[in-house]
């Protein structure tokens, strides 16, 4: 089955060719003949009730001696319903515009089209919020505008990282000791005043081997994870904030959780997800737009892009099968 896929990014000149997750799915997935088309949730339009997009055409091209880049032609509108696969692959932060598109891709998604992952999960799943769905696996947590609550949660478990909701990439993560001098600043920040909602949690000391990336593809967990390991003197393991990327074997640990949690994410439409694992503690579940592709298949015999656009194919056949059938 040869699809037309759409994939919704930031804008191109942004990605890093050779690491991004976004095109190493696009490269695997022009290898096996499907036709790609980028667009930014800028270029979504509804008009009398249907989906319009303007979409550009997208190929890699290798020549030989030459590093590989790819072409981007002309766009051009088409209705939604025209791909038969969208992947909504946009970084956070989930501001307004990208709510909006969550709903106009719900609209897309009610007339046929197949939305990866789900729009109204986007929205539902918070990234930082969405632990509290398997409180059963995470750390001691608390979420709170107020400081005077977020002292008291410090108090009773000493050393504690407190991060806003809608970051990425490690961003505005701090970490809180009792004996900090800090503490009033940090918090006043993070919370503007007791007015801003942000999450406290237990430290986990095993930072220091590594945050791990478990990616769950369709409900099932890769056999790796991508652990991110921090730099000297850093707390965060982020690849964004200047981690060392290595992949390992799931733990037991790591596949109870990541068994136990796949089909509830499946059952949402939640595609591609990214659980974030320290120690043996889920701290995060990524569903924007989860990484540690490239590296993963850098330094093992898994291709989590093959695998993903494999699933891809699969799922498109049977909604297909499941449609004829009607």
């Amino acid at each position: 089955m040869i699809m037309k896929v759409l994939f919704i990014l930031d804008p191109l000149a942004s990605l890093k060719i050779q690491k991004d997750t976004s095109l190493a799915m696009m490269r695997i997935a022009q290898a096996r003949s499907h036709q790609l088309s980028v667009a930014g949730i800028t270029d979504l339009a509804l008009h009398d009730g249907r989906l319009e997009i303007r979409a550009s055409p997208f190929r890699f091209i290798t020549k030989e001696g030459a590093a590989e880049h790819f072409s981007v032609g002309a766009a051009q509108p088409f209705l939604a319903t025209e791909f038969d696969a969208i992947i909504m692959r946009k970084d956070p932060p989930f501001d307004m515009e990208f709510l909006y598109a969550t709903h106009l891709l719900d609209c897309a998604q009610m007339q046929g089209t197949r939305v990866f992952n789900r729009p109204s999960s986007l929205r539902d799943w918070n990234e930082k919020l969405s632990i509290t769905r398997f409180a059963q696996f995470a750390p001691a947590f608390l979420v709170s505008s107020q400081s005077k609550a977020i002292r008291e949660f410090l108090t009773e478990h000493h050393d504690i990282v407190v991060k806003p909701l809608d970051g990425m990439g490690g961003s505005k993560i701090f970490r809180i000791t009792q004996s900090d001098p800090n503490i009033n600043v940090i918090l006043e920040t993070m919370t503007a005043f007791d007015t801003n909602t942000i999450m406290a949690q237990r430290f986990v000391p095993e930072i220091s081997l590594g945050d791990k990336r478990i990616l769950i593809i369709d409900g099932e967990p890769l056999d790796y994870a991508l652990a991110r390991i921090p730099v000297a003197g850093e707390t965060r393991g982020n690849l964004a904030a200047g981690g060392r990327g290595v992949a390992q074997k799931l733990s037991t640990r790591d596949r109870e959780m990541a068994t136990a949690i796949g089909p509830t994410l499946r059952e949402a439409g939640l595609f591609l997800v990214g659980l974030d694992v320290i120690g043996d503690y889920l701290t995060e579940v990524n569903v924007t737009s989860p990484t540690g592709m490239v590296e993963i298949a850098a330094q093992t015999d898994c291709d989590p892009a093959l695998i993903t656009i494999k699933a891809l194919e699969r799922a498109c056949l049977m909604d297909v099968s499941s449609k004829a059938s009607v």
